[in-house]
């Protein structure tokens, strides 16, 4: 009877508290019903509405289904995408510091930096393949495609830029591309940046777009941009393409100059996966159009304005980056105070945001604070195991060397059902401060690119 008794008594303890594993396995239910809507593609719960997005005087766009990846499908979805900017803008860019970058990125890399020639710039993107580790052949793709804009729009091919995104390693089939270039040119209209939004779109679940005005001079400003990037995502300049337009009137160097700082504080301060892509290309036009001063500096009242706008539009597409993140269910924000030095406030926060195991943790919605002290201990910057405070938002988490008296697994379990999450940790060490935004890593992730190319 006592054996009986035991068996009953383990019985009763199953039912009410499930084995980690049964509660894991329902999550991941749970998660992929969230995922699977029931009809259509797979969109990330995080998606936010499109915005409407505003013509841009000086910019033109068309879109193209050229069949880059498979061939020619009737009703299948644009893949290529021209924008014709006017001649006098401005031009910028920052690119993937990627050793095996990819032939356009090197093209537009080179052109930017000599700014041969004058006349208007033309920017041709295409989804389906990146055109990367594809030899002398993807240099030659590159070539055709410049060339073949130029003659389509009348512009000097040193005065076109492209991008390319998808498989990696695999020769682009441009002449599928060159096929549709007269068509685009004869398409090109004012208001077709949405559609260029979903043109460049690869595993993307949905199309980024953000937009902005600010008041220079007694003008309105405009500025507008549209991004794609679910995965590959890492900071050295994240893993996406992003073409931002303004009609603002800004001289080259000095929107150089805000676009190369801005991106630290954004797309830089991205991470999905902590892999960064061979194709990473973010560029930025002004058309001058809007009848502004010309701003020739940050420093200026105009330049700030300007730049606290830019900023924002930059930084609205980085965190859709995120929240595209593929198999992403939360968005995850990572602040670091109280570092030593800024170098180490980057170490701790990247450290975090990259930990596959912090990142399943928060999946399985498992308040498992101690992955985050992992992730600080083995990240290279200085800490100090005594002064290290972690919280999960409001939530005091570990003070002092160990868990806070207050803190409560109940509280912390709660805190993690929530689809955005703040993981913020304070050195205790200096002023130093840091952030970084990243997403939780799902059993989707995994199935999205084991069946990438297939």
């Amino acid at each position: 009877m006592g054996k009986t008794g035991k068996k009953t008594a383990k019985g009763d303890a199953k039912k009410t508290k499930p084995p980690k594993k049964k509660h894991l396995l329902a999550r991941i239910a749970e998660l992929e019903a969230q995922l699977k809507g029931p009809k259509g593609p797979l969109v990330s719960p995080l998606a936010p509405d499109f915005p409407e997005l505003p013509v841009i005087d000086g910019v033109r766009f068309a879109t193209a289904q050229a069949g880059v990846k498979s061939g020619f499908k009737e009703g299948g979805r644009p893949d290529v995408m021209m924008a014709e900017i006017a001649a006098g803008s401005a031009m910028a860019g920052v690119f993937t510091t990627s050793a095996t970058r990819s032939a356009a990125v090197r093209d537009c890399q080179a052109k930017l930096k000599k700014r041969a020639a004058s006349g208007g710039w033309a920017i041709l993107v295409n989804s389906g393949n990146s055109n990367a580790f594809t030899g002398a052949v993807g240099d030659t793709a590159v070539d055709a495609i410049c060339t073949g804009v130029s003659h389509a729009l009348g512009l000097p091919a040193s005065r076109v830029l492209t991008s390319s995104t998808g498989v990696i390693g695999e020769p682009l089939p441009h002449e599928r591309i060159t096929a549709v270039l007269d068509g685009l040119a004869t398409q090109l209209e004012a208001g077709g940046m949405g559609t260029a939004a979903r043109a460049i779109m690869t595993t993307d679940t949905f199309p980024k777009g953000a937009t902005r005005t600010v008041e220079l001079d007694g003008k309105t400003v405009t500025i507008a941009g549209i991004a794609k990037g679910s995965g590959m995502i890492a900071p050295d300049m994240a893993t996406m393409l992003a073409y931002v337009f303004t009609d603002a009137r800004i001289g080259d160097r000095a929107l150089q100059t805000m676009v190369s700082d801005l991106t630290k504080s954004t797309f830089n301060a991205v991470t999905v996966d902590s892999d960064t892509s061979t194709s990473d290309t973010m560029i930025v036009a002004a058309t001058g159009k809007a009848g502004n001063a010309e701003i020739t500096s940050a420093r200026t009242k105009a330049g700030k304005d300007f730049k606290e706008a830019l900023h924002a539009i930059l930084r609205d597409l980085a965190l859709q980056l995120v929240m595209d993140g593929e198999g992403a269910t939360k968005l995850v924000e990572v602040q670091v105070t109280g570092a030593a030095n800024a170098l180490d406030a980057r170490r701790v926060a990247s450290a975090i945001a990259n930990s596959p195991l912090v990142k399943t943790a928060i999946a399985g919605e498992d308040p498992n604070w101690g992955r985050v002290v992992m992730a600080v201990g083995k990240s290279g910057a200085r800490a100090d195991r005594d002064r290290l405070t972690i919280r999960f938002g409001d939530i005091v988490v570990a003070q002092e060397g160990q868990r806070s008296p207050d803190y409560t697994e109940e509280a912390g379990a709660s805190y993690m059902k929530r689809d955005r999450i703040l993981l913020s940790v304070d050195l205790g060490l200096g002023t130093a401060s840091d952030t970084m935004w990243t997403c939780d890593l799902t059993y989707r992730y995994i199935e999205i690119n084991a069946d990438y190319r297939s």
